[in-house]
């Protein structure tokens, strides 16, 4: 609870800024992940809850100072944390390290299987020690020499151990049975080494009828493009035993191709020259005739990657596999997030090779043996079970990393894994890994992954629960759930259509251990909320089954706490209202429609700004936390009118307190829907004179405009220049205009024109053009500026050159040089970046939008590092 709230602190605000100031610093030490598994931080943070929940219920909280005391009692009295659209389990498994009754349902059998191994199956399991021949029952070693030490067999620590254990047994029968099908690379020197990957290129028949002959459709030659270990791969036209290409590793990068063969205008044959379009390679492939060719071999070095030639016995080996099994199922004719059925990938199986097929089936026919082992030690059916389902788990990433459309990485030399993002798309060269080496992607590597999971779980306190259901009718918690939620992003992601690819392999490994989840032979889609292109009105479905799932929610949440639903989405689509998002715009009607009424927003930066979808892009990092409670029955009807001017009045102030907390450009809009939803939810309706229903859709179209009115406005604390510049490039861009408009322009402003030149613009023949970023103007050293001389547009401009990495001292350090510079009138530079953001943005200059982006995101380092500096040279400490 806010002190505020409280009556200990009624009337001293002094004393409720230091209460808040306390519980803000456990919340700051909470994010940071280093500190996720931190005891003592933990139980400081969940005796506030339990003090917290007892206040509202009039209780005594439990004793502070007894950390089982504080988890018996939250598992007693405090409400339970549901998620019912829990997905990979993150809500219910944080809820659960703080000490909470964690419940997740979902409708997805591979999420809910995901959710149980987070939350419900290492609890039945605590400190209990493994029980493989291998293992001490007293504890487990750590560390060594003096250092050397023994600990219990804590938390899920045992369960850890033993599928390790049985991961490594499981490796030497594999390696029994198909261990020929991985013969090792033979180096130039005679010697042999282990295999870490094939590299694979596809092929399709070459269209001209007098050569015929099989095409690579490869991306790039380059193999690794690391300094002291560049390597190739050379096509040798008319080499191979059937005329086509051969390839020759060489150890440089002297005379590689730019590009490959193929691209998005199609592909070129290496041995005629003759071109193709995609269509005839879609038609190859679709009839069949897509093939495969082995490029490279990549082998484990000394601390190095080594890259030697294909061989026929290399080739002959991998198409010599004949999996005894191999997955079900089709591929869906219509899907969200990939379409590799045009090129005749229609069969689950067609997305593996046969040496890839047999050894995910072989470790798939082992687990059975796994769990008779298991059973024949005593631990009994249950353990047994839970051992070999994480084991399951591991297939599932083997499956992953180790299909045809895993990457070869050739800045890092490493396999990457096929979701990155959630699409499978297609790719024409790809790496098959070796599950038996000791580098990238390795069977063991998997299984290793997989167990320091388990033992990192939060096992010791209370149990979870996760449940297959459908939100809409299912309600898994009872006695008035916590409700915190991520609900699905409107036709964002295909969840079950994708989940296809691991249910085939889960299914045969787990059906008979968790025969609810996988009873039938694919994810039910039917029921699933998103707008998927398989539903005859996909908008509406999705909009019907939210709705219905968020009334179900709202009559079941308790009222004594509020509701958290997590959301972020930013497809825009343009209409007589200004940009709106669709995805928004649905899942916000449904909220109000089902009587929840938004009271707070919270924006918080959820996504890695280095993830795949976020590199050299301008992407969302940050999701919006809707807040919300029921609407109350009396809550008043407002107009049109008036929810415009309680939008306008309202608004302003509080994009004013995002702006100082550094959202950064790009999540502006974004966070700006939760205050002006807040508005807007808390009337019964908003209609116009004439009774018609202002919509959500409509109300969205308010708060962008409000948005932009709050861009514009913002000119009018920038310096007359900058006011001037900014209007400008409003008005004619980075391009030309008439002298005589500038100078009228100028005048409206206090300035001068001919005083702006050069260093704001340039000015001949009658025309005048604002100084482009890339001027001379913007350079030299930052540090010879003169402290106090330097406007908001010169200054900004200046910080992006020095973020570019354009100016001697770059980055950071040459923007905060800027800043020192400017003196007190610094934070004029942020302000600006965010007007010159909006104006980029709304443009599709994503180039320019990026860079203004980057300075407004960046600020609280630059400003921090111009504080520290100028102080250190103050003292005598810095230049």
């Amino acid at each position: 609870d806010d002190p505020s709230s409280l009556p200990e602190f009624e009337g001293d605000e002094e004393a409720q800024r230091i209460e808040r100031a306390r519980l803000h610093a456990i919340i700051e030490k909470l994010v940071v992940w280093e500190n996720s598994n931190d005891e003592t931080l933990l139980s400081s943070a969940r005796w506030e809850i339990a003090r917290s929940v007892a206040r509202s219920r009039n209780e005594a909280p439990p004793p502070e100072g007894d950390p089982a005391a504080v988890l018996e009692w939250l598992a007693a009295r405090a409400p339970a944390v549901y998620d019912p659209f829990c997905g990979g389990g993150s809500i219910p498994l944080e809820a659960q390290r703080l000490g909470l009754r964690a419940v997740g349902t979902d409708l997805n059998p591979v999420a809910v299987l995901i959710t149980k191994a987070l939350i419900e199956l290492p609890p039945k399991f605590r400190d209990r020690p493994p029980t493989n021949p291998d293992a001490d029952p007293m504890g487990m070693a750590t560390g060594k020499g003096r250092n050397a030490r023994r600990l219990a067999w804590r938390g899920a620590a045992g369960l850890a151990d033993d599928i390790r254990w049985y991961g490594r047994w499981m490796r030497e029968r594999a390696w029994e049975r198909i261990g020929h099908l991985y013969p090792p690379a033979r180096l130039p020197g005679g010697e042999e080494a282990t295999v870490i990957a094939w590299l694979w290129a596809r092929t399709a028949p070459c269209p001209n009828p007098a050569c015929g002959v099989a095409m690579p459709l490869m991306r790039t030659f380059q193999l690794s493009t690391k300094r002291n270990n560049a390597h190739w791969t050379r096509p040798v036209p008319g080499a191979a035993p059937d005329g086509g290409v051969a390839f020759e590793v060489q150890n440089h990068t002297d005379g590689v191709p730019d590009g490959g063969t193929v691209d998005r205008n199609g592909a070129t044959c290496l041995v005629c020259g003759t071109g193709s379009p995609l269509s005839y390679v879609r038609e190859q492939a679709r009839d069949g005739h897509m093939g495969e060719r082995m490029t490279a071999v990549v082998a484990e070095g000394d601390r190095k990657r080594l890259f030697v030639s294909p061989t026929p016995e290399h080739e002959g080996a991998a198409r010599a596999a004949k999996p005894a099994w191999r997955p079900e199922g089709s591929l869906p004719e219509r899907a969200l997030s990939f379409r590799v059925q045009a090129y005749g990938f229609t069969e689950w199986s067609r997305l593996f090779t046969e040496r890839q097929l047999t050894a995910l089936t072989t470790f798939t026919d082992l687990l059975s043996d796994v769990r008779s082992s298991l059973v024949g030690l005593g631990t009994g059916d249950g353990y047994a079970d839970v051992v070999v389902t994480y084991l399951t788990l591991a297939i599932g990433r083997s499956a992953d990393s180790n299909c045809k459309f895993s990457n070869w990485q050739k800045v890092g030399d490493k396999v990457a894994h096929l979701f990155s993002r959630q699409a499978i798309p297609m790719v024409w060269d790809f790496a098959e890994a070796n599950p038996f080496s000791t580098s990238t992607q390795n069977w063991l590597g998997q299984v290793e992954w997989v167990a320091r999971v388990v033992e990192q779980l939060p096992a010791e306190v209370n149990g979870g629960e996760a449940h297959q259901a459908n939100a809409a009718t299912t309600v898994h918690a009872d006695k008035g759930p916590v409700i915190v939620t991520d609900p699905p992003y409107y036709d964002n992601i295909g969840y079950a259509d994708l989940s296809d690819f691991f249910y085939v392999w889960l299914r045969s490994a787990l059906r008979d251990i968790h025969p609810d989840l996988f009873a039938g032979i694919a994810v039910p889609k039917s029921e699933e909320m998103t707008a998927a292109l398989r539903f005859e009105k996909p908008r509406e479905h999705f909009e019907e089954s939210i709705r219905s799932a968020l009334d179900t929610i709202r009559e079941r949440c308790t009222p004594d706490f509020p509701s958290s639903i997590f959301y972020a989405y930013k497809q825009q689509e343009e209409d007589r209202e200004g940009v709106v998002s669709t995805g928004w715009d649905t899942m916000l009607t449904a909220l109000v429609q089902a009587g929840f009424q938004i009271v707070g927003t919270w924006p918080m930066r959820t996504e890695r700004s280095a993830r795949s979808v976020a590199l050299g892009t301008n992407s969302l990092a940050t999701s919006v936390v809707l807040v919300c409670r029921s609407r109350p029955d009396d809550a008043p009807y407002a107009t049109r009118q008036e929810f415009f001017a309680a939008l306008a009045d309202e608004l302003p102030e509080r994009l004013d307190h995002l702006t100082r907390g550094h959202i950064a450009p790009v999540d502006l809009a974004q966070a700006a829907i939760g205050p002006g939803m807040e508005v807007y939810s808390r009337y019964a309706g908003v209609e116009t004179i004439a009774g018609e229903p202002v919509t959500v859709r409509e109300a969205l179209g308010a708060i962008n405009r409000a948005v932009d009115t709050y861009h514009h406005g913002e000119q009018r604390h920038l310096d007359a220049p900058s006011r001037f510049c900014a209007e400008w490039l409003q008005q004619h861009g980075m391009g030309e205009g008439r002298y005589g408009d500038a100078q009228t322009l100028a005048r409206a402003h206090n300035v001068d024109v001919d005083a702006l030149s050069p260093q704001l613009l340039t000015s001949d023949g009658g025309r005048v053009q604002l100084q482009p970023i890339e001027a001379d103007v913007y350079a030299g050293d930052p540090r010879q500026l003169r402290l106090g001389r330097i406007t908001a547009w010169e200054g900004a401009f200046r910080m992006a050159r020095a973020l570019d990495g354009e100016l001697g001292d770059t980055g950071a350090a040459g923007a905060a040089a800027v800043a020192r510079a400017m003196g007190s009138e610094a934070g004029q530079a942020e302000r600006l970046a965010r007007i010159l953001y909006a104006h980029f943005d709304a443009r599709g200059d994503s180039r320019n939008a990026v860079r203004w982006n980057r300075l407004a995101a960046e600020w609280r380092d630059i400003e921090a590092l111009a504080t520290s500096t100028a102080r250190q040279g103050e003292m005598g400490l810095g230049g």
